[in-house]
C-alpha cells in the first residue's frame, strides 16, 4: 500500500472516530446479524459457518468498523441464532487460534455442547492454519475433527506468564513500596521474584486446569487415542495434521468440501446451502472472504485495533515467545 493510502486510511479512520454513532451506523450498515449465503443451493436446509479466529478471550473487541463483541459472545449469540432457525441442520466450527483464556475457552466448549445437547445437530471442527491450546479444547466437543493438510495443533496443556523486572528496578534505583493484607497478596507482581512456596502455589492451578483439560480431550476423543498414551501425547507440543491423524487427535485430514460432506453427512442431507452470520453481509461473499472484506492487512490493523496484550491470568494458549 502507497504512502498516501496509508495517510487517508488514517484520515478516515480519525474521521469517523469524530463522527456521531449514528453516522458509523448509517456507513456500516445495519447493526445487527445478519444471514449470508456462501454456497447457494436449491435445497432448504442449511449448514452454517461458526468462524473462531485469533485469541480465545471474553474481552470486548473494539474498532470504528467492529458489530462484534468478545469471542466468547460471537459464538454464543451465533449458536443461538442457530438453535432457533428449524432450517440450520449442522454447524462447522471453522478454528484459526491459537488457543487463549482457560475460562473463555472452556465457556465456548461448553456452550457448544449445550447448542448439541438442546437441538440434536451435529457440529464438525474444521482446523485450519493453528487450532491450538484451546483451540483443540473447543475442537474436543465437535462429533468429528477435519484439519487442514499444514495445520499446527495439539499443545494440550496451561502456561501462566510472571515476568519479573526486580533485577532491572534495583539498577535503575527504583523501588516499589507494597502494603498488603497478607504474604500471598502481591504474589506474582513483577517488583519481585516469586517465592517457592508461590511457585508451588501457582503450579498447583497450573496442575488443575492441566487435569480438566485432559479430562475433556478423554471424553471428546474416547475410543480416539489410548488414554493411557494422552499424558504422552499433551506435554504442550504441537503437531502437524499428519501426526495428528496417527496420534488420534483429529479424525481426518481434508479441506473445506470435505467438512461440509461430512456435515451432510452427520445430518443426512443430500444437499445444503452454506451460510454465516455477519455484520458485514457486503463483504462476506464466499467461504474464504475476511470479515471486513478487501481491505489490506495494514488497512485492517488501522481500522480494528489490535487485540490487548495478555492480561493477567491462566492461558490455554501455544505461546512460544513470551510477548
Amino acid at each position: 500500500m502507497t504512502a498516501k493510502r496509508v495517510v487517508f486510511v488514517v484520515l478516515v479512520a480519525a474521521a469517523l472516530t469524530a463522527c456521531s454513532p449514528q453516522i458509523r451506523l448509517d456507513l456500516l450498515g445495519e447493526d445487527k446479524l445478519q444471514e449470508v449465503v456462501l454456497a447457494p443451493s436449491a435445497a432448504r436446509e442449511k449448514v452454517l459457518v461458526i468462524d473462531i479466529d485469533g485469541t480465545i478471550s471474553s474481552a470486548l473487541e473494539t474498532g470504528f468498523l467492529s458489530r462484534e463483541k468478545s469471542v466468547v459472545a460471537q459464538v454464543f449469540e451465533r449458536l443461538e441464532r442457530a438453535a432457533a432457525d428449524p432450517r440450520v441442520k449442522a454447524v462447522i466450527l471453522r478454528l484459526d487460534t491459537p488457543g487463549g483464556e482457560v475460562t473463555a475457552s472452556d465457556i465456548i466448549y461448553h456452550e457448544i455442547l449445550r447448542f448439541k445437547e438442546r437441538t440434536g445437530l451435529p457440529v464438525v471442527g474444521l482446523m485450519m492454519s493453528v487450532a491450538a491450546s484451546g483451540g483443540y479444547y473447543i475442537a474436543s466437543a465437535c462429533d468429528v475433527i477435519v484439519a487442514h493438510p499444514s495445520t499446527l495443533t495439539g499443545s494440550i496443556g496451561v502456561i501462566s506468564i510472571f515476568p519479573s523486572i526486580e533485577s532491572l528496578m534495583s539498577k535503575v534505583g527504583v523501588k516499589v513500596n507494597i502494603i498488603k493484607s497478607g504474604p500471598a497478596k502481591d504474589s506474582g507482581s513483577p517488583f519481585r521474584d516469586m517465592t517457592e512456596d508461590e511457585k508451588k502455589m501457582f503450579q498447583g492451578i497450573i496442575d488443575e486446569y492441566y487435569e480438566g483439560f485432559l479430562a475433556v480431550v478423554a471424553k471428546g476423543r474416547k475410543g480416539k487415542i489410548a488414554a493411557e498414551s494422552l499424558r504422552t501425547v499433551a506435554d504442550g507440543r504441537v503437531y502437524t495434521a499428519p501426526q495428528a491423524l496417527k496420534l488420534g487427535l483429529i479424525d481426518a485430514i481434508g479441506y473445506f468440501d470435505d467438512a461440509f460432506g461430512k456435515a451432510r453427512k452427520l445430518a443426512s442431507l443430500k444437499a445444503a446451502k452454506l451460510v454465516s452470520y455477519t455484520y458485514f453481509p457486503k463483504t462476506k461473499t464466499n467461504i474464504y472472504a475476511d470479515q471486513l472484506g478487501n481491505f489490506s492487512p495494514l488497512e485492517a490493523k488501522v481500522f480494528e485495533s489490535m487485540r490487548s496484550a495478555l492480561k493477567t491470568g491462566f492461558y490455554y494458549l501455544w505461546l512460544p515467545q513470551t510477548p
